[in-house]
């Protein structure tokens, strides 16, 4: 199996530098990974240095709570795309689905749909903080407003992704979505679990040792 185009190679720490973002592009298309996965401000940065490349450029909005409001995501998102951003990983307002406030969360997903422009949205539902019937109903409201993917986590929020909460997701969406793990994936063998459950896509920050057939012992995402 080709693991490396499955792979959105991601770096969304505080402390990131220009430096580093620019070395994940130049890993990136060095390994042949289908996407980078940054921060917003750094979208331009990583368009510059991709630009005569096949590898995506993903943005996370709302990133990593969730709780800015939506014309703030929204607004993120138009930036994002703009930029260069081909693909956008948003993250859902986990309290308004706490709260069965389903109408504003599907809302909250179907603006940022709607502003990026026929470019992929993926929804982190942020699973470690959900009950499985709330996951479920994260993953329909996501149906329904017209994203692309559902996501597992955004790895600041504990827990990971799981071959169990791959196999629920996979259950709610069928064909219709595609899935993204991400949180934790340390190991090749880890990751071809996931792939086989049902995930099309994988976040992590350790794509380069994953495809190297190596075993991560340190690292963030």
């Amino acid at each position: 199996m080709n693991l490396a185009k499955y792979i959105d190679h991601t770096i969304l720490k505080s402390d990131v530098t220009s430096q580093q973002i620019v070395q994940l592009c130049k890993e990136a298309q060095e390994n042949n990974f289908y996407a980078v996965c940054v921060n917003s401000s750094y979208v331009a940065l990583c368009f510059h240095e991709l630009k005569s490349s096949p590898v995506k450029i993903a943005s996370v909005v709302g990133f990593p709570l969730g709780v800015c409001d939506t014309a703030t995501k929204a607004f993120e998102t138009a930036l994002a795309v703009k930029n260069g951003a081909t693909e956008i990983d948003m993250v859902i307002h986990v309290g308004a689905l706490k709260e069965k406030k389903y109408d504003y969360v599907q809302n909250d997903i179907a603006e940022v749909v709607k502003a990026a422009a026929g470019n992929k949205v993926k929804v982190i539902l942020e699973t470690a903080l959900l009950t499985d019937d709330e996951k479920k109903m994260a993953c329909e409201l996501s149906l329904k407003a017209k994203a692309h993917f559902v996501k597992t986590c955004t790895g600041f929020g504990g827990g990971g992704a799981t071959v169990a909460d791959i196999k629920l997701m996979k259950a709610v969406v069928g064909t219709q979505m595609e899935i993204k793990a991400s949180g934790g994936i340390k190991t090749p063998e880890f990751a071809l679990e996931l792939i086989q459950a049902g995930a099309h896509r994988l976040g992590t920050s350790s794509g380069v040792a994953l495809i190297a057939n190596k075993t991560v012992t340190v690292g963030s995402y």
